[in-house]
Protein backbone atom coordinates (compact mmCIF):
# COMPACT_ATOMS: atom_id res chain seq x y z
CA UNK A 1 0.00 0.00 0.00
CA UNK A 2 1.08 3.13 -1.00
CA UNK A 3 1.97 5.99 1.78
CA UNK A 4 -0.11 9.06 1.96
CA UNK A 5 2.92 11.42 2.14
CA UNK A 6 3.88 9.55 -1.25
CA UNK A 7 0.65 9.58 -2.97
CA UNK A 8 -0.29 12.90 -2.28
CA UNK A 9 3.29 14.09 -3.79
CA UNK A 10 2.61 12.41 -6.79
CA UNK A 11 -1.19 14.11 -7.02
CA UNK A 12 0.08 17.43 -6.37
CA UNK A 13 3.48 16.83 -9.24
CA UNK A 14 0.15 15.60 -11.76
CA UNK A 15 -2.17 18.70 -10.94
CA UNK A 16 0.60 21.01 -11.35
CA UNK A 17 1.81 19.16 -14.45
CA UNK A 18 -1.41 19.65 -16.01
CA UNK A 19 -2.43 22.95 -15.04
CA UNK A 20 1.61 24.42 -16.39
CA UNK A 21 0.09 22.71 -19.57
CA UNK A 22 -3.33 24.10 -19.11
CA UNK A 23 -1.50 28.02 -18.59
CA UNK A 24 0.62 27.82 -21.42
CA UNK A 25 -2.40 26.85 -23.99
CA UNK A 26 -4.48 29.57 -22.79
CA UNK A 27 -1.18 31.63 -23.29
CA UNK A 28 -1.35 30.60 -27.11
CA UNK A 29 -5.21 30.63 -27.67
CA UNK A 30 -5.74 26.93 -27.66
CA UNK A 31 -8.64 27.21 -25.26
CA UNK A 32 -10.49 23.76 -26.25
CA UNK A 33 -7.19 21.94 -24.98
CA UNK A 34 -6.49 23.91 -22.00
CA UNK A 35 -10.33 23.67 -20.62
CA UNK A 36 -9.52 19.48 -21.20
CA UNK A 37 -6.21 19.64 -19.20
CA UNK A 38 -8.04 21.67 -16.42
CA UNK A 39 -10.87 19.15 -16.40
CA UNK A 40 -8.25 16.35 -16.10
CA UNK A 41 -6.54 18.37 -13.14
CA UNK A 42 -9.13 18.05 -11.70
CA UNK A 43 -10.58 14.82 -12.58
CA UNK A 44 -7.06 13.73 -11.03
CA UNK A 45 -7.72 15.50 -7.38
CA UNK A 46 -11.32 13.81 -7.44
CA UNK A 47 -9.43 10.84 -7.94
CA UNK A 48 -7.01 11.08 -5.32
CA UNK A 49 -9.56 11.73 -3.19
CA UNK A 50 -11.85 8.68 -3.54
CA UNK A 51 -8.68 6.83 -3.36
CA UNK A 52 -8.05 8.15 0.20
CA UNK A 53 -11.47 7.07 0.94
CA UNK A 54 -11.36 3.39 -0.16
CA UNK A 55 -7.90 3.44 1.50
CA UNK A 56 -9.40 4.37 4.98
CA UNK A 57 -12.04 2.02 4.81
CA UNK A 58 -9.50 -0.84 3.37
CA UNK A 59 -7.44 -0.37 6.50
CA UNK A 60 -10.54 0.06 8.63
CA UNK A 61 -12.46 -4.11 7.13
CA UNK A 62 -8.68 -5.26 7.54
CA UNK A 63 -8.50 -4.58 11.61
CA UNK A 64 -12.36 -6.10 11.55
CA UNK A 65 -10.71 -9.12 9.91
CA UNK A 66 -8.12 -9.31 12.60
CA UNK A 67 -10.50 -8.75 15.24
CA UNK A 68 -13.17 -11.50 14.21
CA UNK A 69 -9.73 -13.88 13.56
CA UNK A 70 -8.41 -13.33 17.20
CA UNK A 71 -12.14 -13.61 18.55
CA UNK A 72 -12.39 -17.08 16.51
CA UNK A 73 -8.74 -18.45 17.82
CA UNK A 74 -9.32 -17.97 21.71
CA UNK A 75 -12.78 -19.12 20.85
CA UNK A 76 -11.05 -22.47 19.52
CA UNK A 77 -8.69 -22.25 21.99
CA UNK A 78 -10.85 -22.43 24.81
CA UNK A 79 -13.26 -25.25 23.70
CA UNK A 80 -10.12 -27.07 22.51
CA UNK A 81 -8.75 -26.93 26.42
CA UNK A 82 -12.03 -28.17 28.14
Amino acid sequence: MSSYGFTRGMTIFAVGFLLLNAALLFIVDRYVLATVFTGAAVLVVIGWFWYRRVMRELDQDRKDIKREVESLRDLLHTHHLN
